[in-house]
């Protein structure tokens, strides 16, 4: 049967992005299909906005003045530079389809968009979530704000209530805070970024202390309304917060349903994600589901990478095809002190009976972080008696681009010895990974097995 196209992808994230790219430098010829703008949400309404609000916040704080005006529109400014000017050259061998209404399947070949169709050999999904809105009391009589429209705003609010502690609320918090709104947290878990080391979380809890941004943890909200002008909600605990806005940053979840993935045969999971193998496929050989949608990491680097594993191996005989599941996804807070994590948790260790040690070297026992005044934030490895690497906790200036290195010694089974023996250029930050394998090495060496075959070695030679 002849196709319209080699390939199809329905969305433009990050991971539509990395599929449609690709594939068109690669010589096939790709339809994109976008109901919105390229780019997805982490171009438009998350990553690069909430990066640009943090470095205008940041500016502001250094300066200890307050902001004449709103940020939003040279934000929106920025965007629009960067998605027609920069983005969009990208898609040159693509046949985009842009803003014309949401995708639907047809049958496994073929998707219609309006009155129109396409068909394609395979067919990419990655279409990316939504902001979750939990089911408050009261939710739907209030206008909120989420990541989507948050930056859409027409001044800085003088109050903000955020629901939630992760990424999105710690990131908000902190850049409307240094902005000068008064701003409180409120979330379920028992410390900020809770997808992280506990340790993490207080410390970044601490800078919060000094930076008067409130957070109450441990609390389930059990209504919302307005009061008049304002927002008010309720804790479990007997408080009421009100505040001019409200945030909700709780989560996102998967919608498939304007798909109509029944008409391809494509199945879903219990929270609606598209169920892939590890290789990227769905229950239909020629669909290939990439990103948020298949719920397996929800983060915009994770959604690329699965981009560029999904078309190699839509390109591939089987015995090539690539694991997703061998790949170490790090991540990044961009707050100030910057969270970053990677590889396996120690709750994670501890649930699965994994023996470990714990490495852990202080910014603030290091020259430089204390020159540059950078010495809130720590580097913690957890690690085998042999030096094998399985996660790494950094809180502190650079950590995300610290992080970097962490994944790629997890993913390629660099032992710690390796990394001590690596030169790091000083004095940078990243100098501290060094340091975090010297010390582990200095703790070997105080064994007496080892002491006494090193002065056995000393006497000998």
């Amino acid at each position: 049967m002849k196709y319209e196209f080699d390939l199809i992808t329905i969305g433009l994230g990050p991971a539509g992005m990395a599929v449609s790219v690709m594939g068109a430098e690669m010589g096939l010829k790709v339809c994109a299909i976008e109901k919105h703008k390229i780019g997805g949400e982490c171009m438009n309404v998350g990553c690069i906005p909430s990066k640009a609000l943090l470095e205008i916040a940041r500016k502001q704080f250094v300066k200890k003045i307050s902001l004449q005006d709103s940020p939003f529109s040279g934000i929106q400014r920025d965007l629009d530079f960067i998605g027609e000017h920069k983005t969009k050259k990208m898609f040159e061998k693509v046949h985009l389809v842009l803003d014309q209404g949401e995708a639907e399947f047809v049958n496994k070949h073929t998707v219609k968009v309006g009155e129109k169709t396409y068909s394609a050999k395979k067919i990419f999904i990655a279409t990316g979530t939504k902001p979750l809105i939990l089911p408050i009391k009261g939710i739907n009589d209030i206008d909120y704000l989420t990541n989507e429209n948050i930056f859409k705003q027409d001044s800085i609010p003088k109050s903000l209530t955020i629901i939630g502690g992760g990424a999105i609320g710690a990131e908000m918090a902190q850049a409307f805070a240094r902005l000068g709104t008064d701003v409180t947290i409120v979330q379920y878990d028992s410390y900020l970024v809770p997808a992280g080391d506990r340790d993490a979380g207080e410390l970044l809890q601490s800078v919060f202390d000094r930076e008067n941004i409130k957070y109450l943890n441990e609390r389930k909200i059990i209504k919302t309304c307005k009061e008049n002008e304002l927002v008010a909600i309720e804790t479990d605990k007997g408080e009421k917060i009100i505040s001019e806005k409200l945030l909700i940053a709780a989560g996102r979840k998967i919608d498939m349903t304007p798909l109509k993935l029944e008409n391809a045969g494509v199945k879903t999971g219990t929270k609606g994600e598209v169920i892939v193998n590890k290789y990227l496929q769905t229950n239909v050989p020629n669909i290939y589901a990439v990103g948020d949608c298949n719920g397996k990491v929800l983060l915009s680097h994770a959604a690329m990478m699965q981009g560029m594993i999904g078309i190699m191996n839509s390109m591939m005989p089987f015995f090539m095809m690539q694991n997703i599941d061998k790949y170490f996804i790090p991540w990044t807070v961009f707050t100030d002190p910057q969270v970053s994590y990677v590889g396996i948790s120690e709750k994670q260790l501890k649930e699965k009976n994994i023996k470990y040690d714990t490495v852990k070297v202080n910014y603030a026992d290091y020259g430089a972080a204390i020159a540059e005044k950078k010495e809130d934030g720590f580097v913690k490895v957890f690690v085998s008696k042999f030096g094998k690497i399985y996660g790494a906790s950094i809180v502190g200036y650079g950590s995300g681009e610290m992080i970097n290195e962490w994944a790629l010694a997890i993913q390629k089974n660099i032992k710690l010895y390796d990394i001590m023996m690596l030169a790091h250029s000083f004095p940078t930050m990243g100098f501290l990974t060094k340091r975090v394998a010297e010390v582990w090495m200095m703790e070997k060496m105080k064994q007496k097995n080892i002491q006494w075959m090193l002065k056995l070695i000393t006497r000998l030679y």
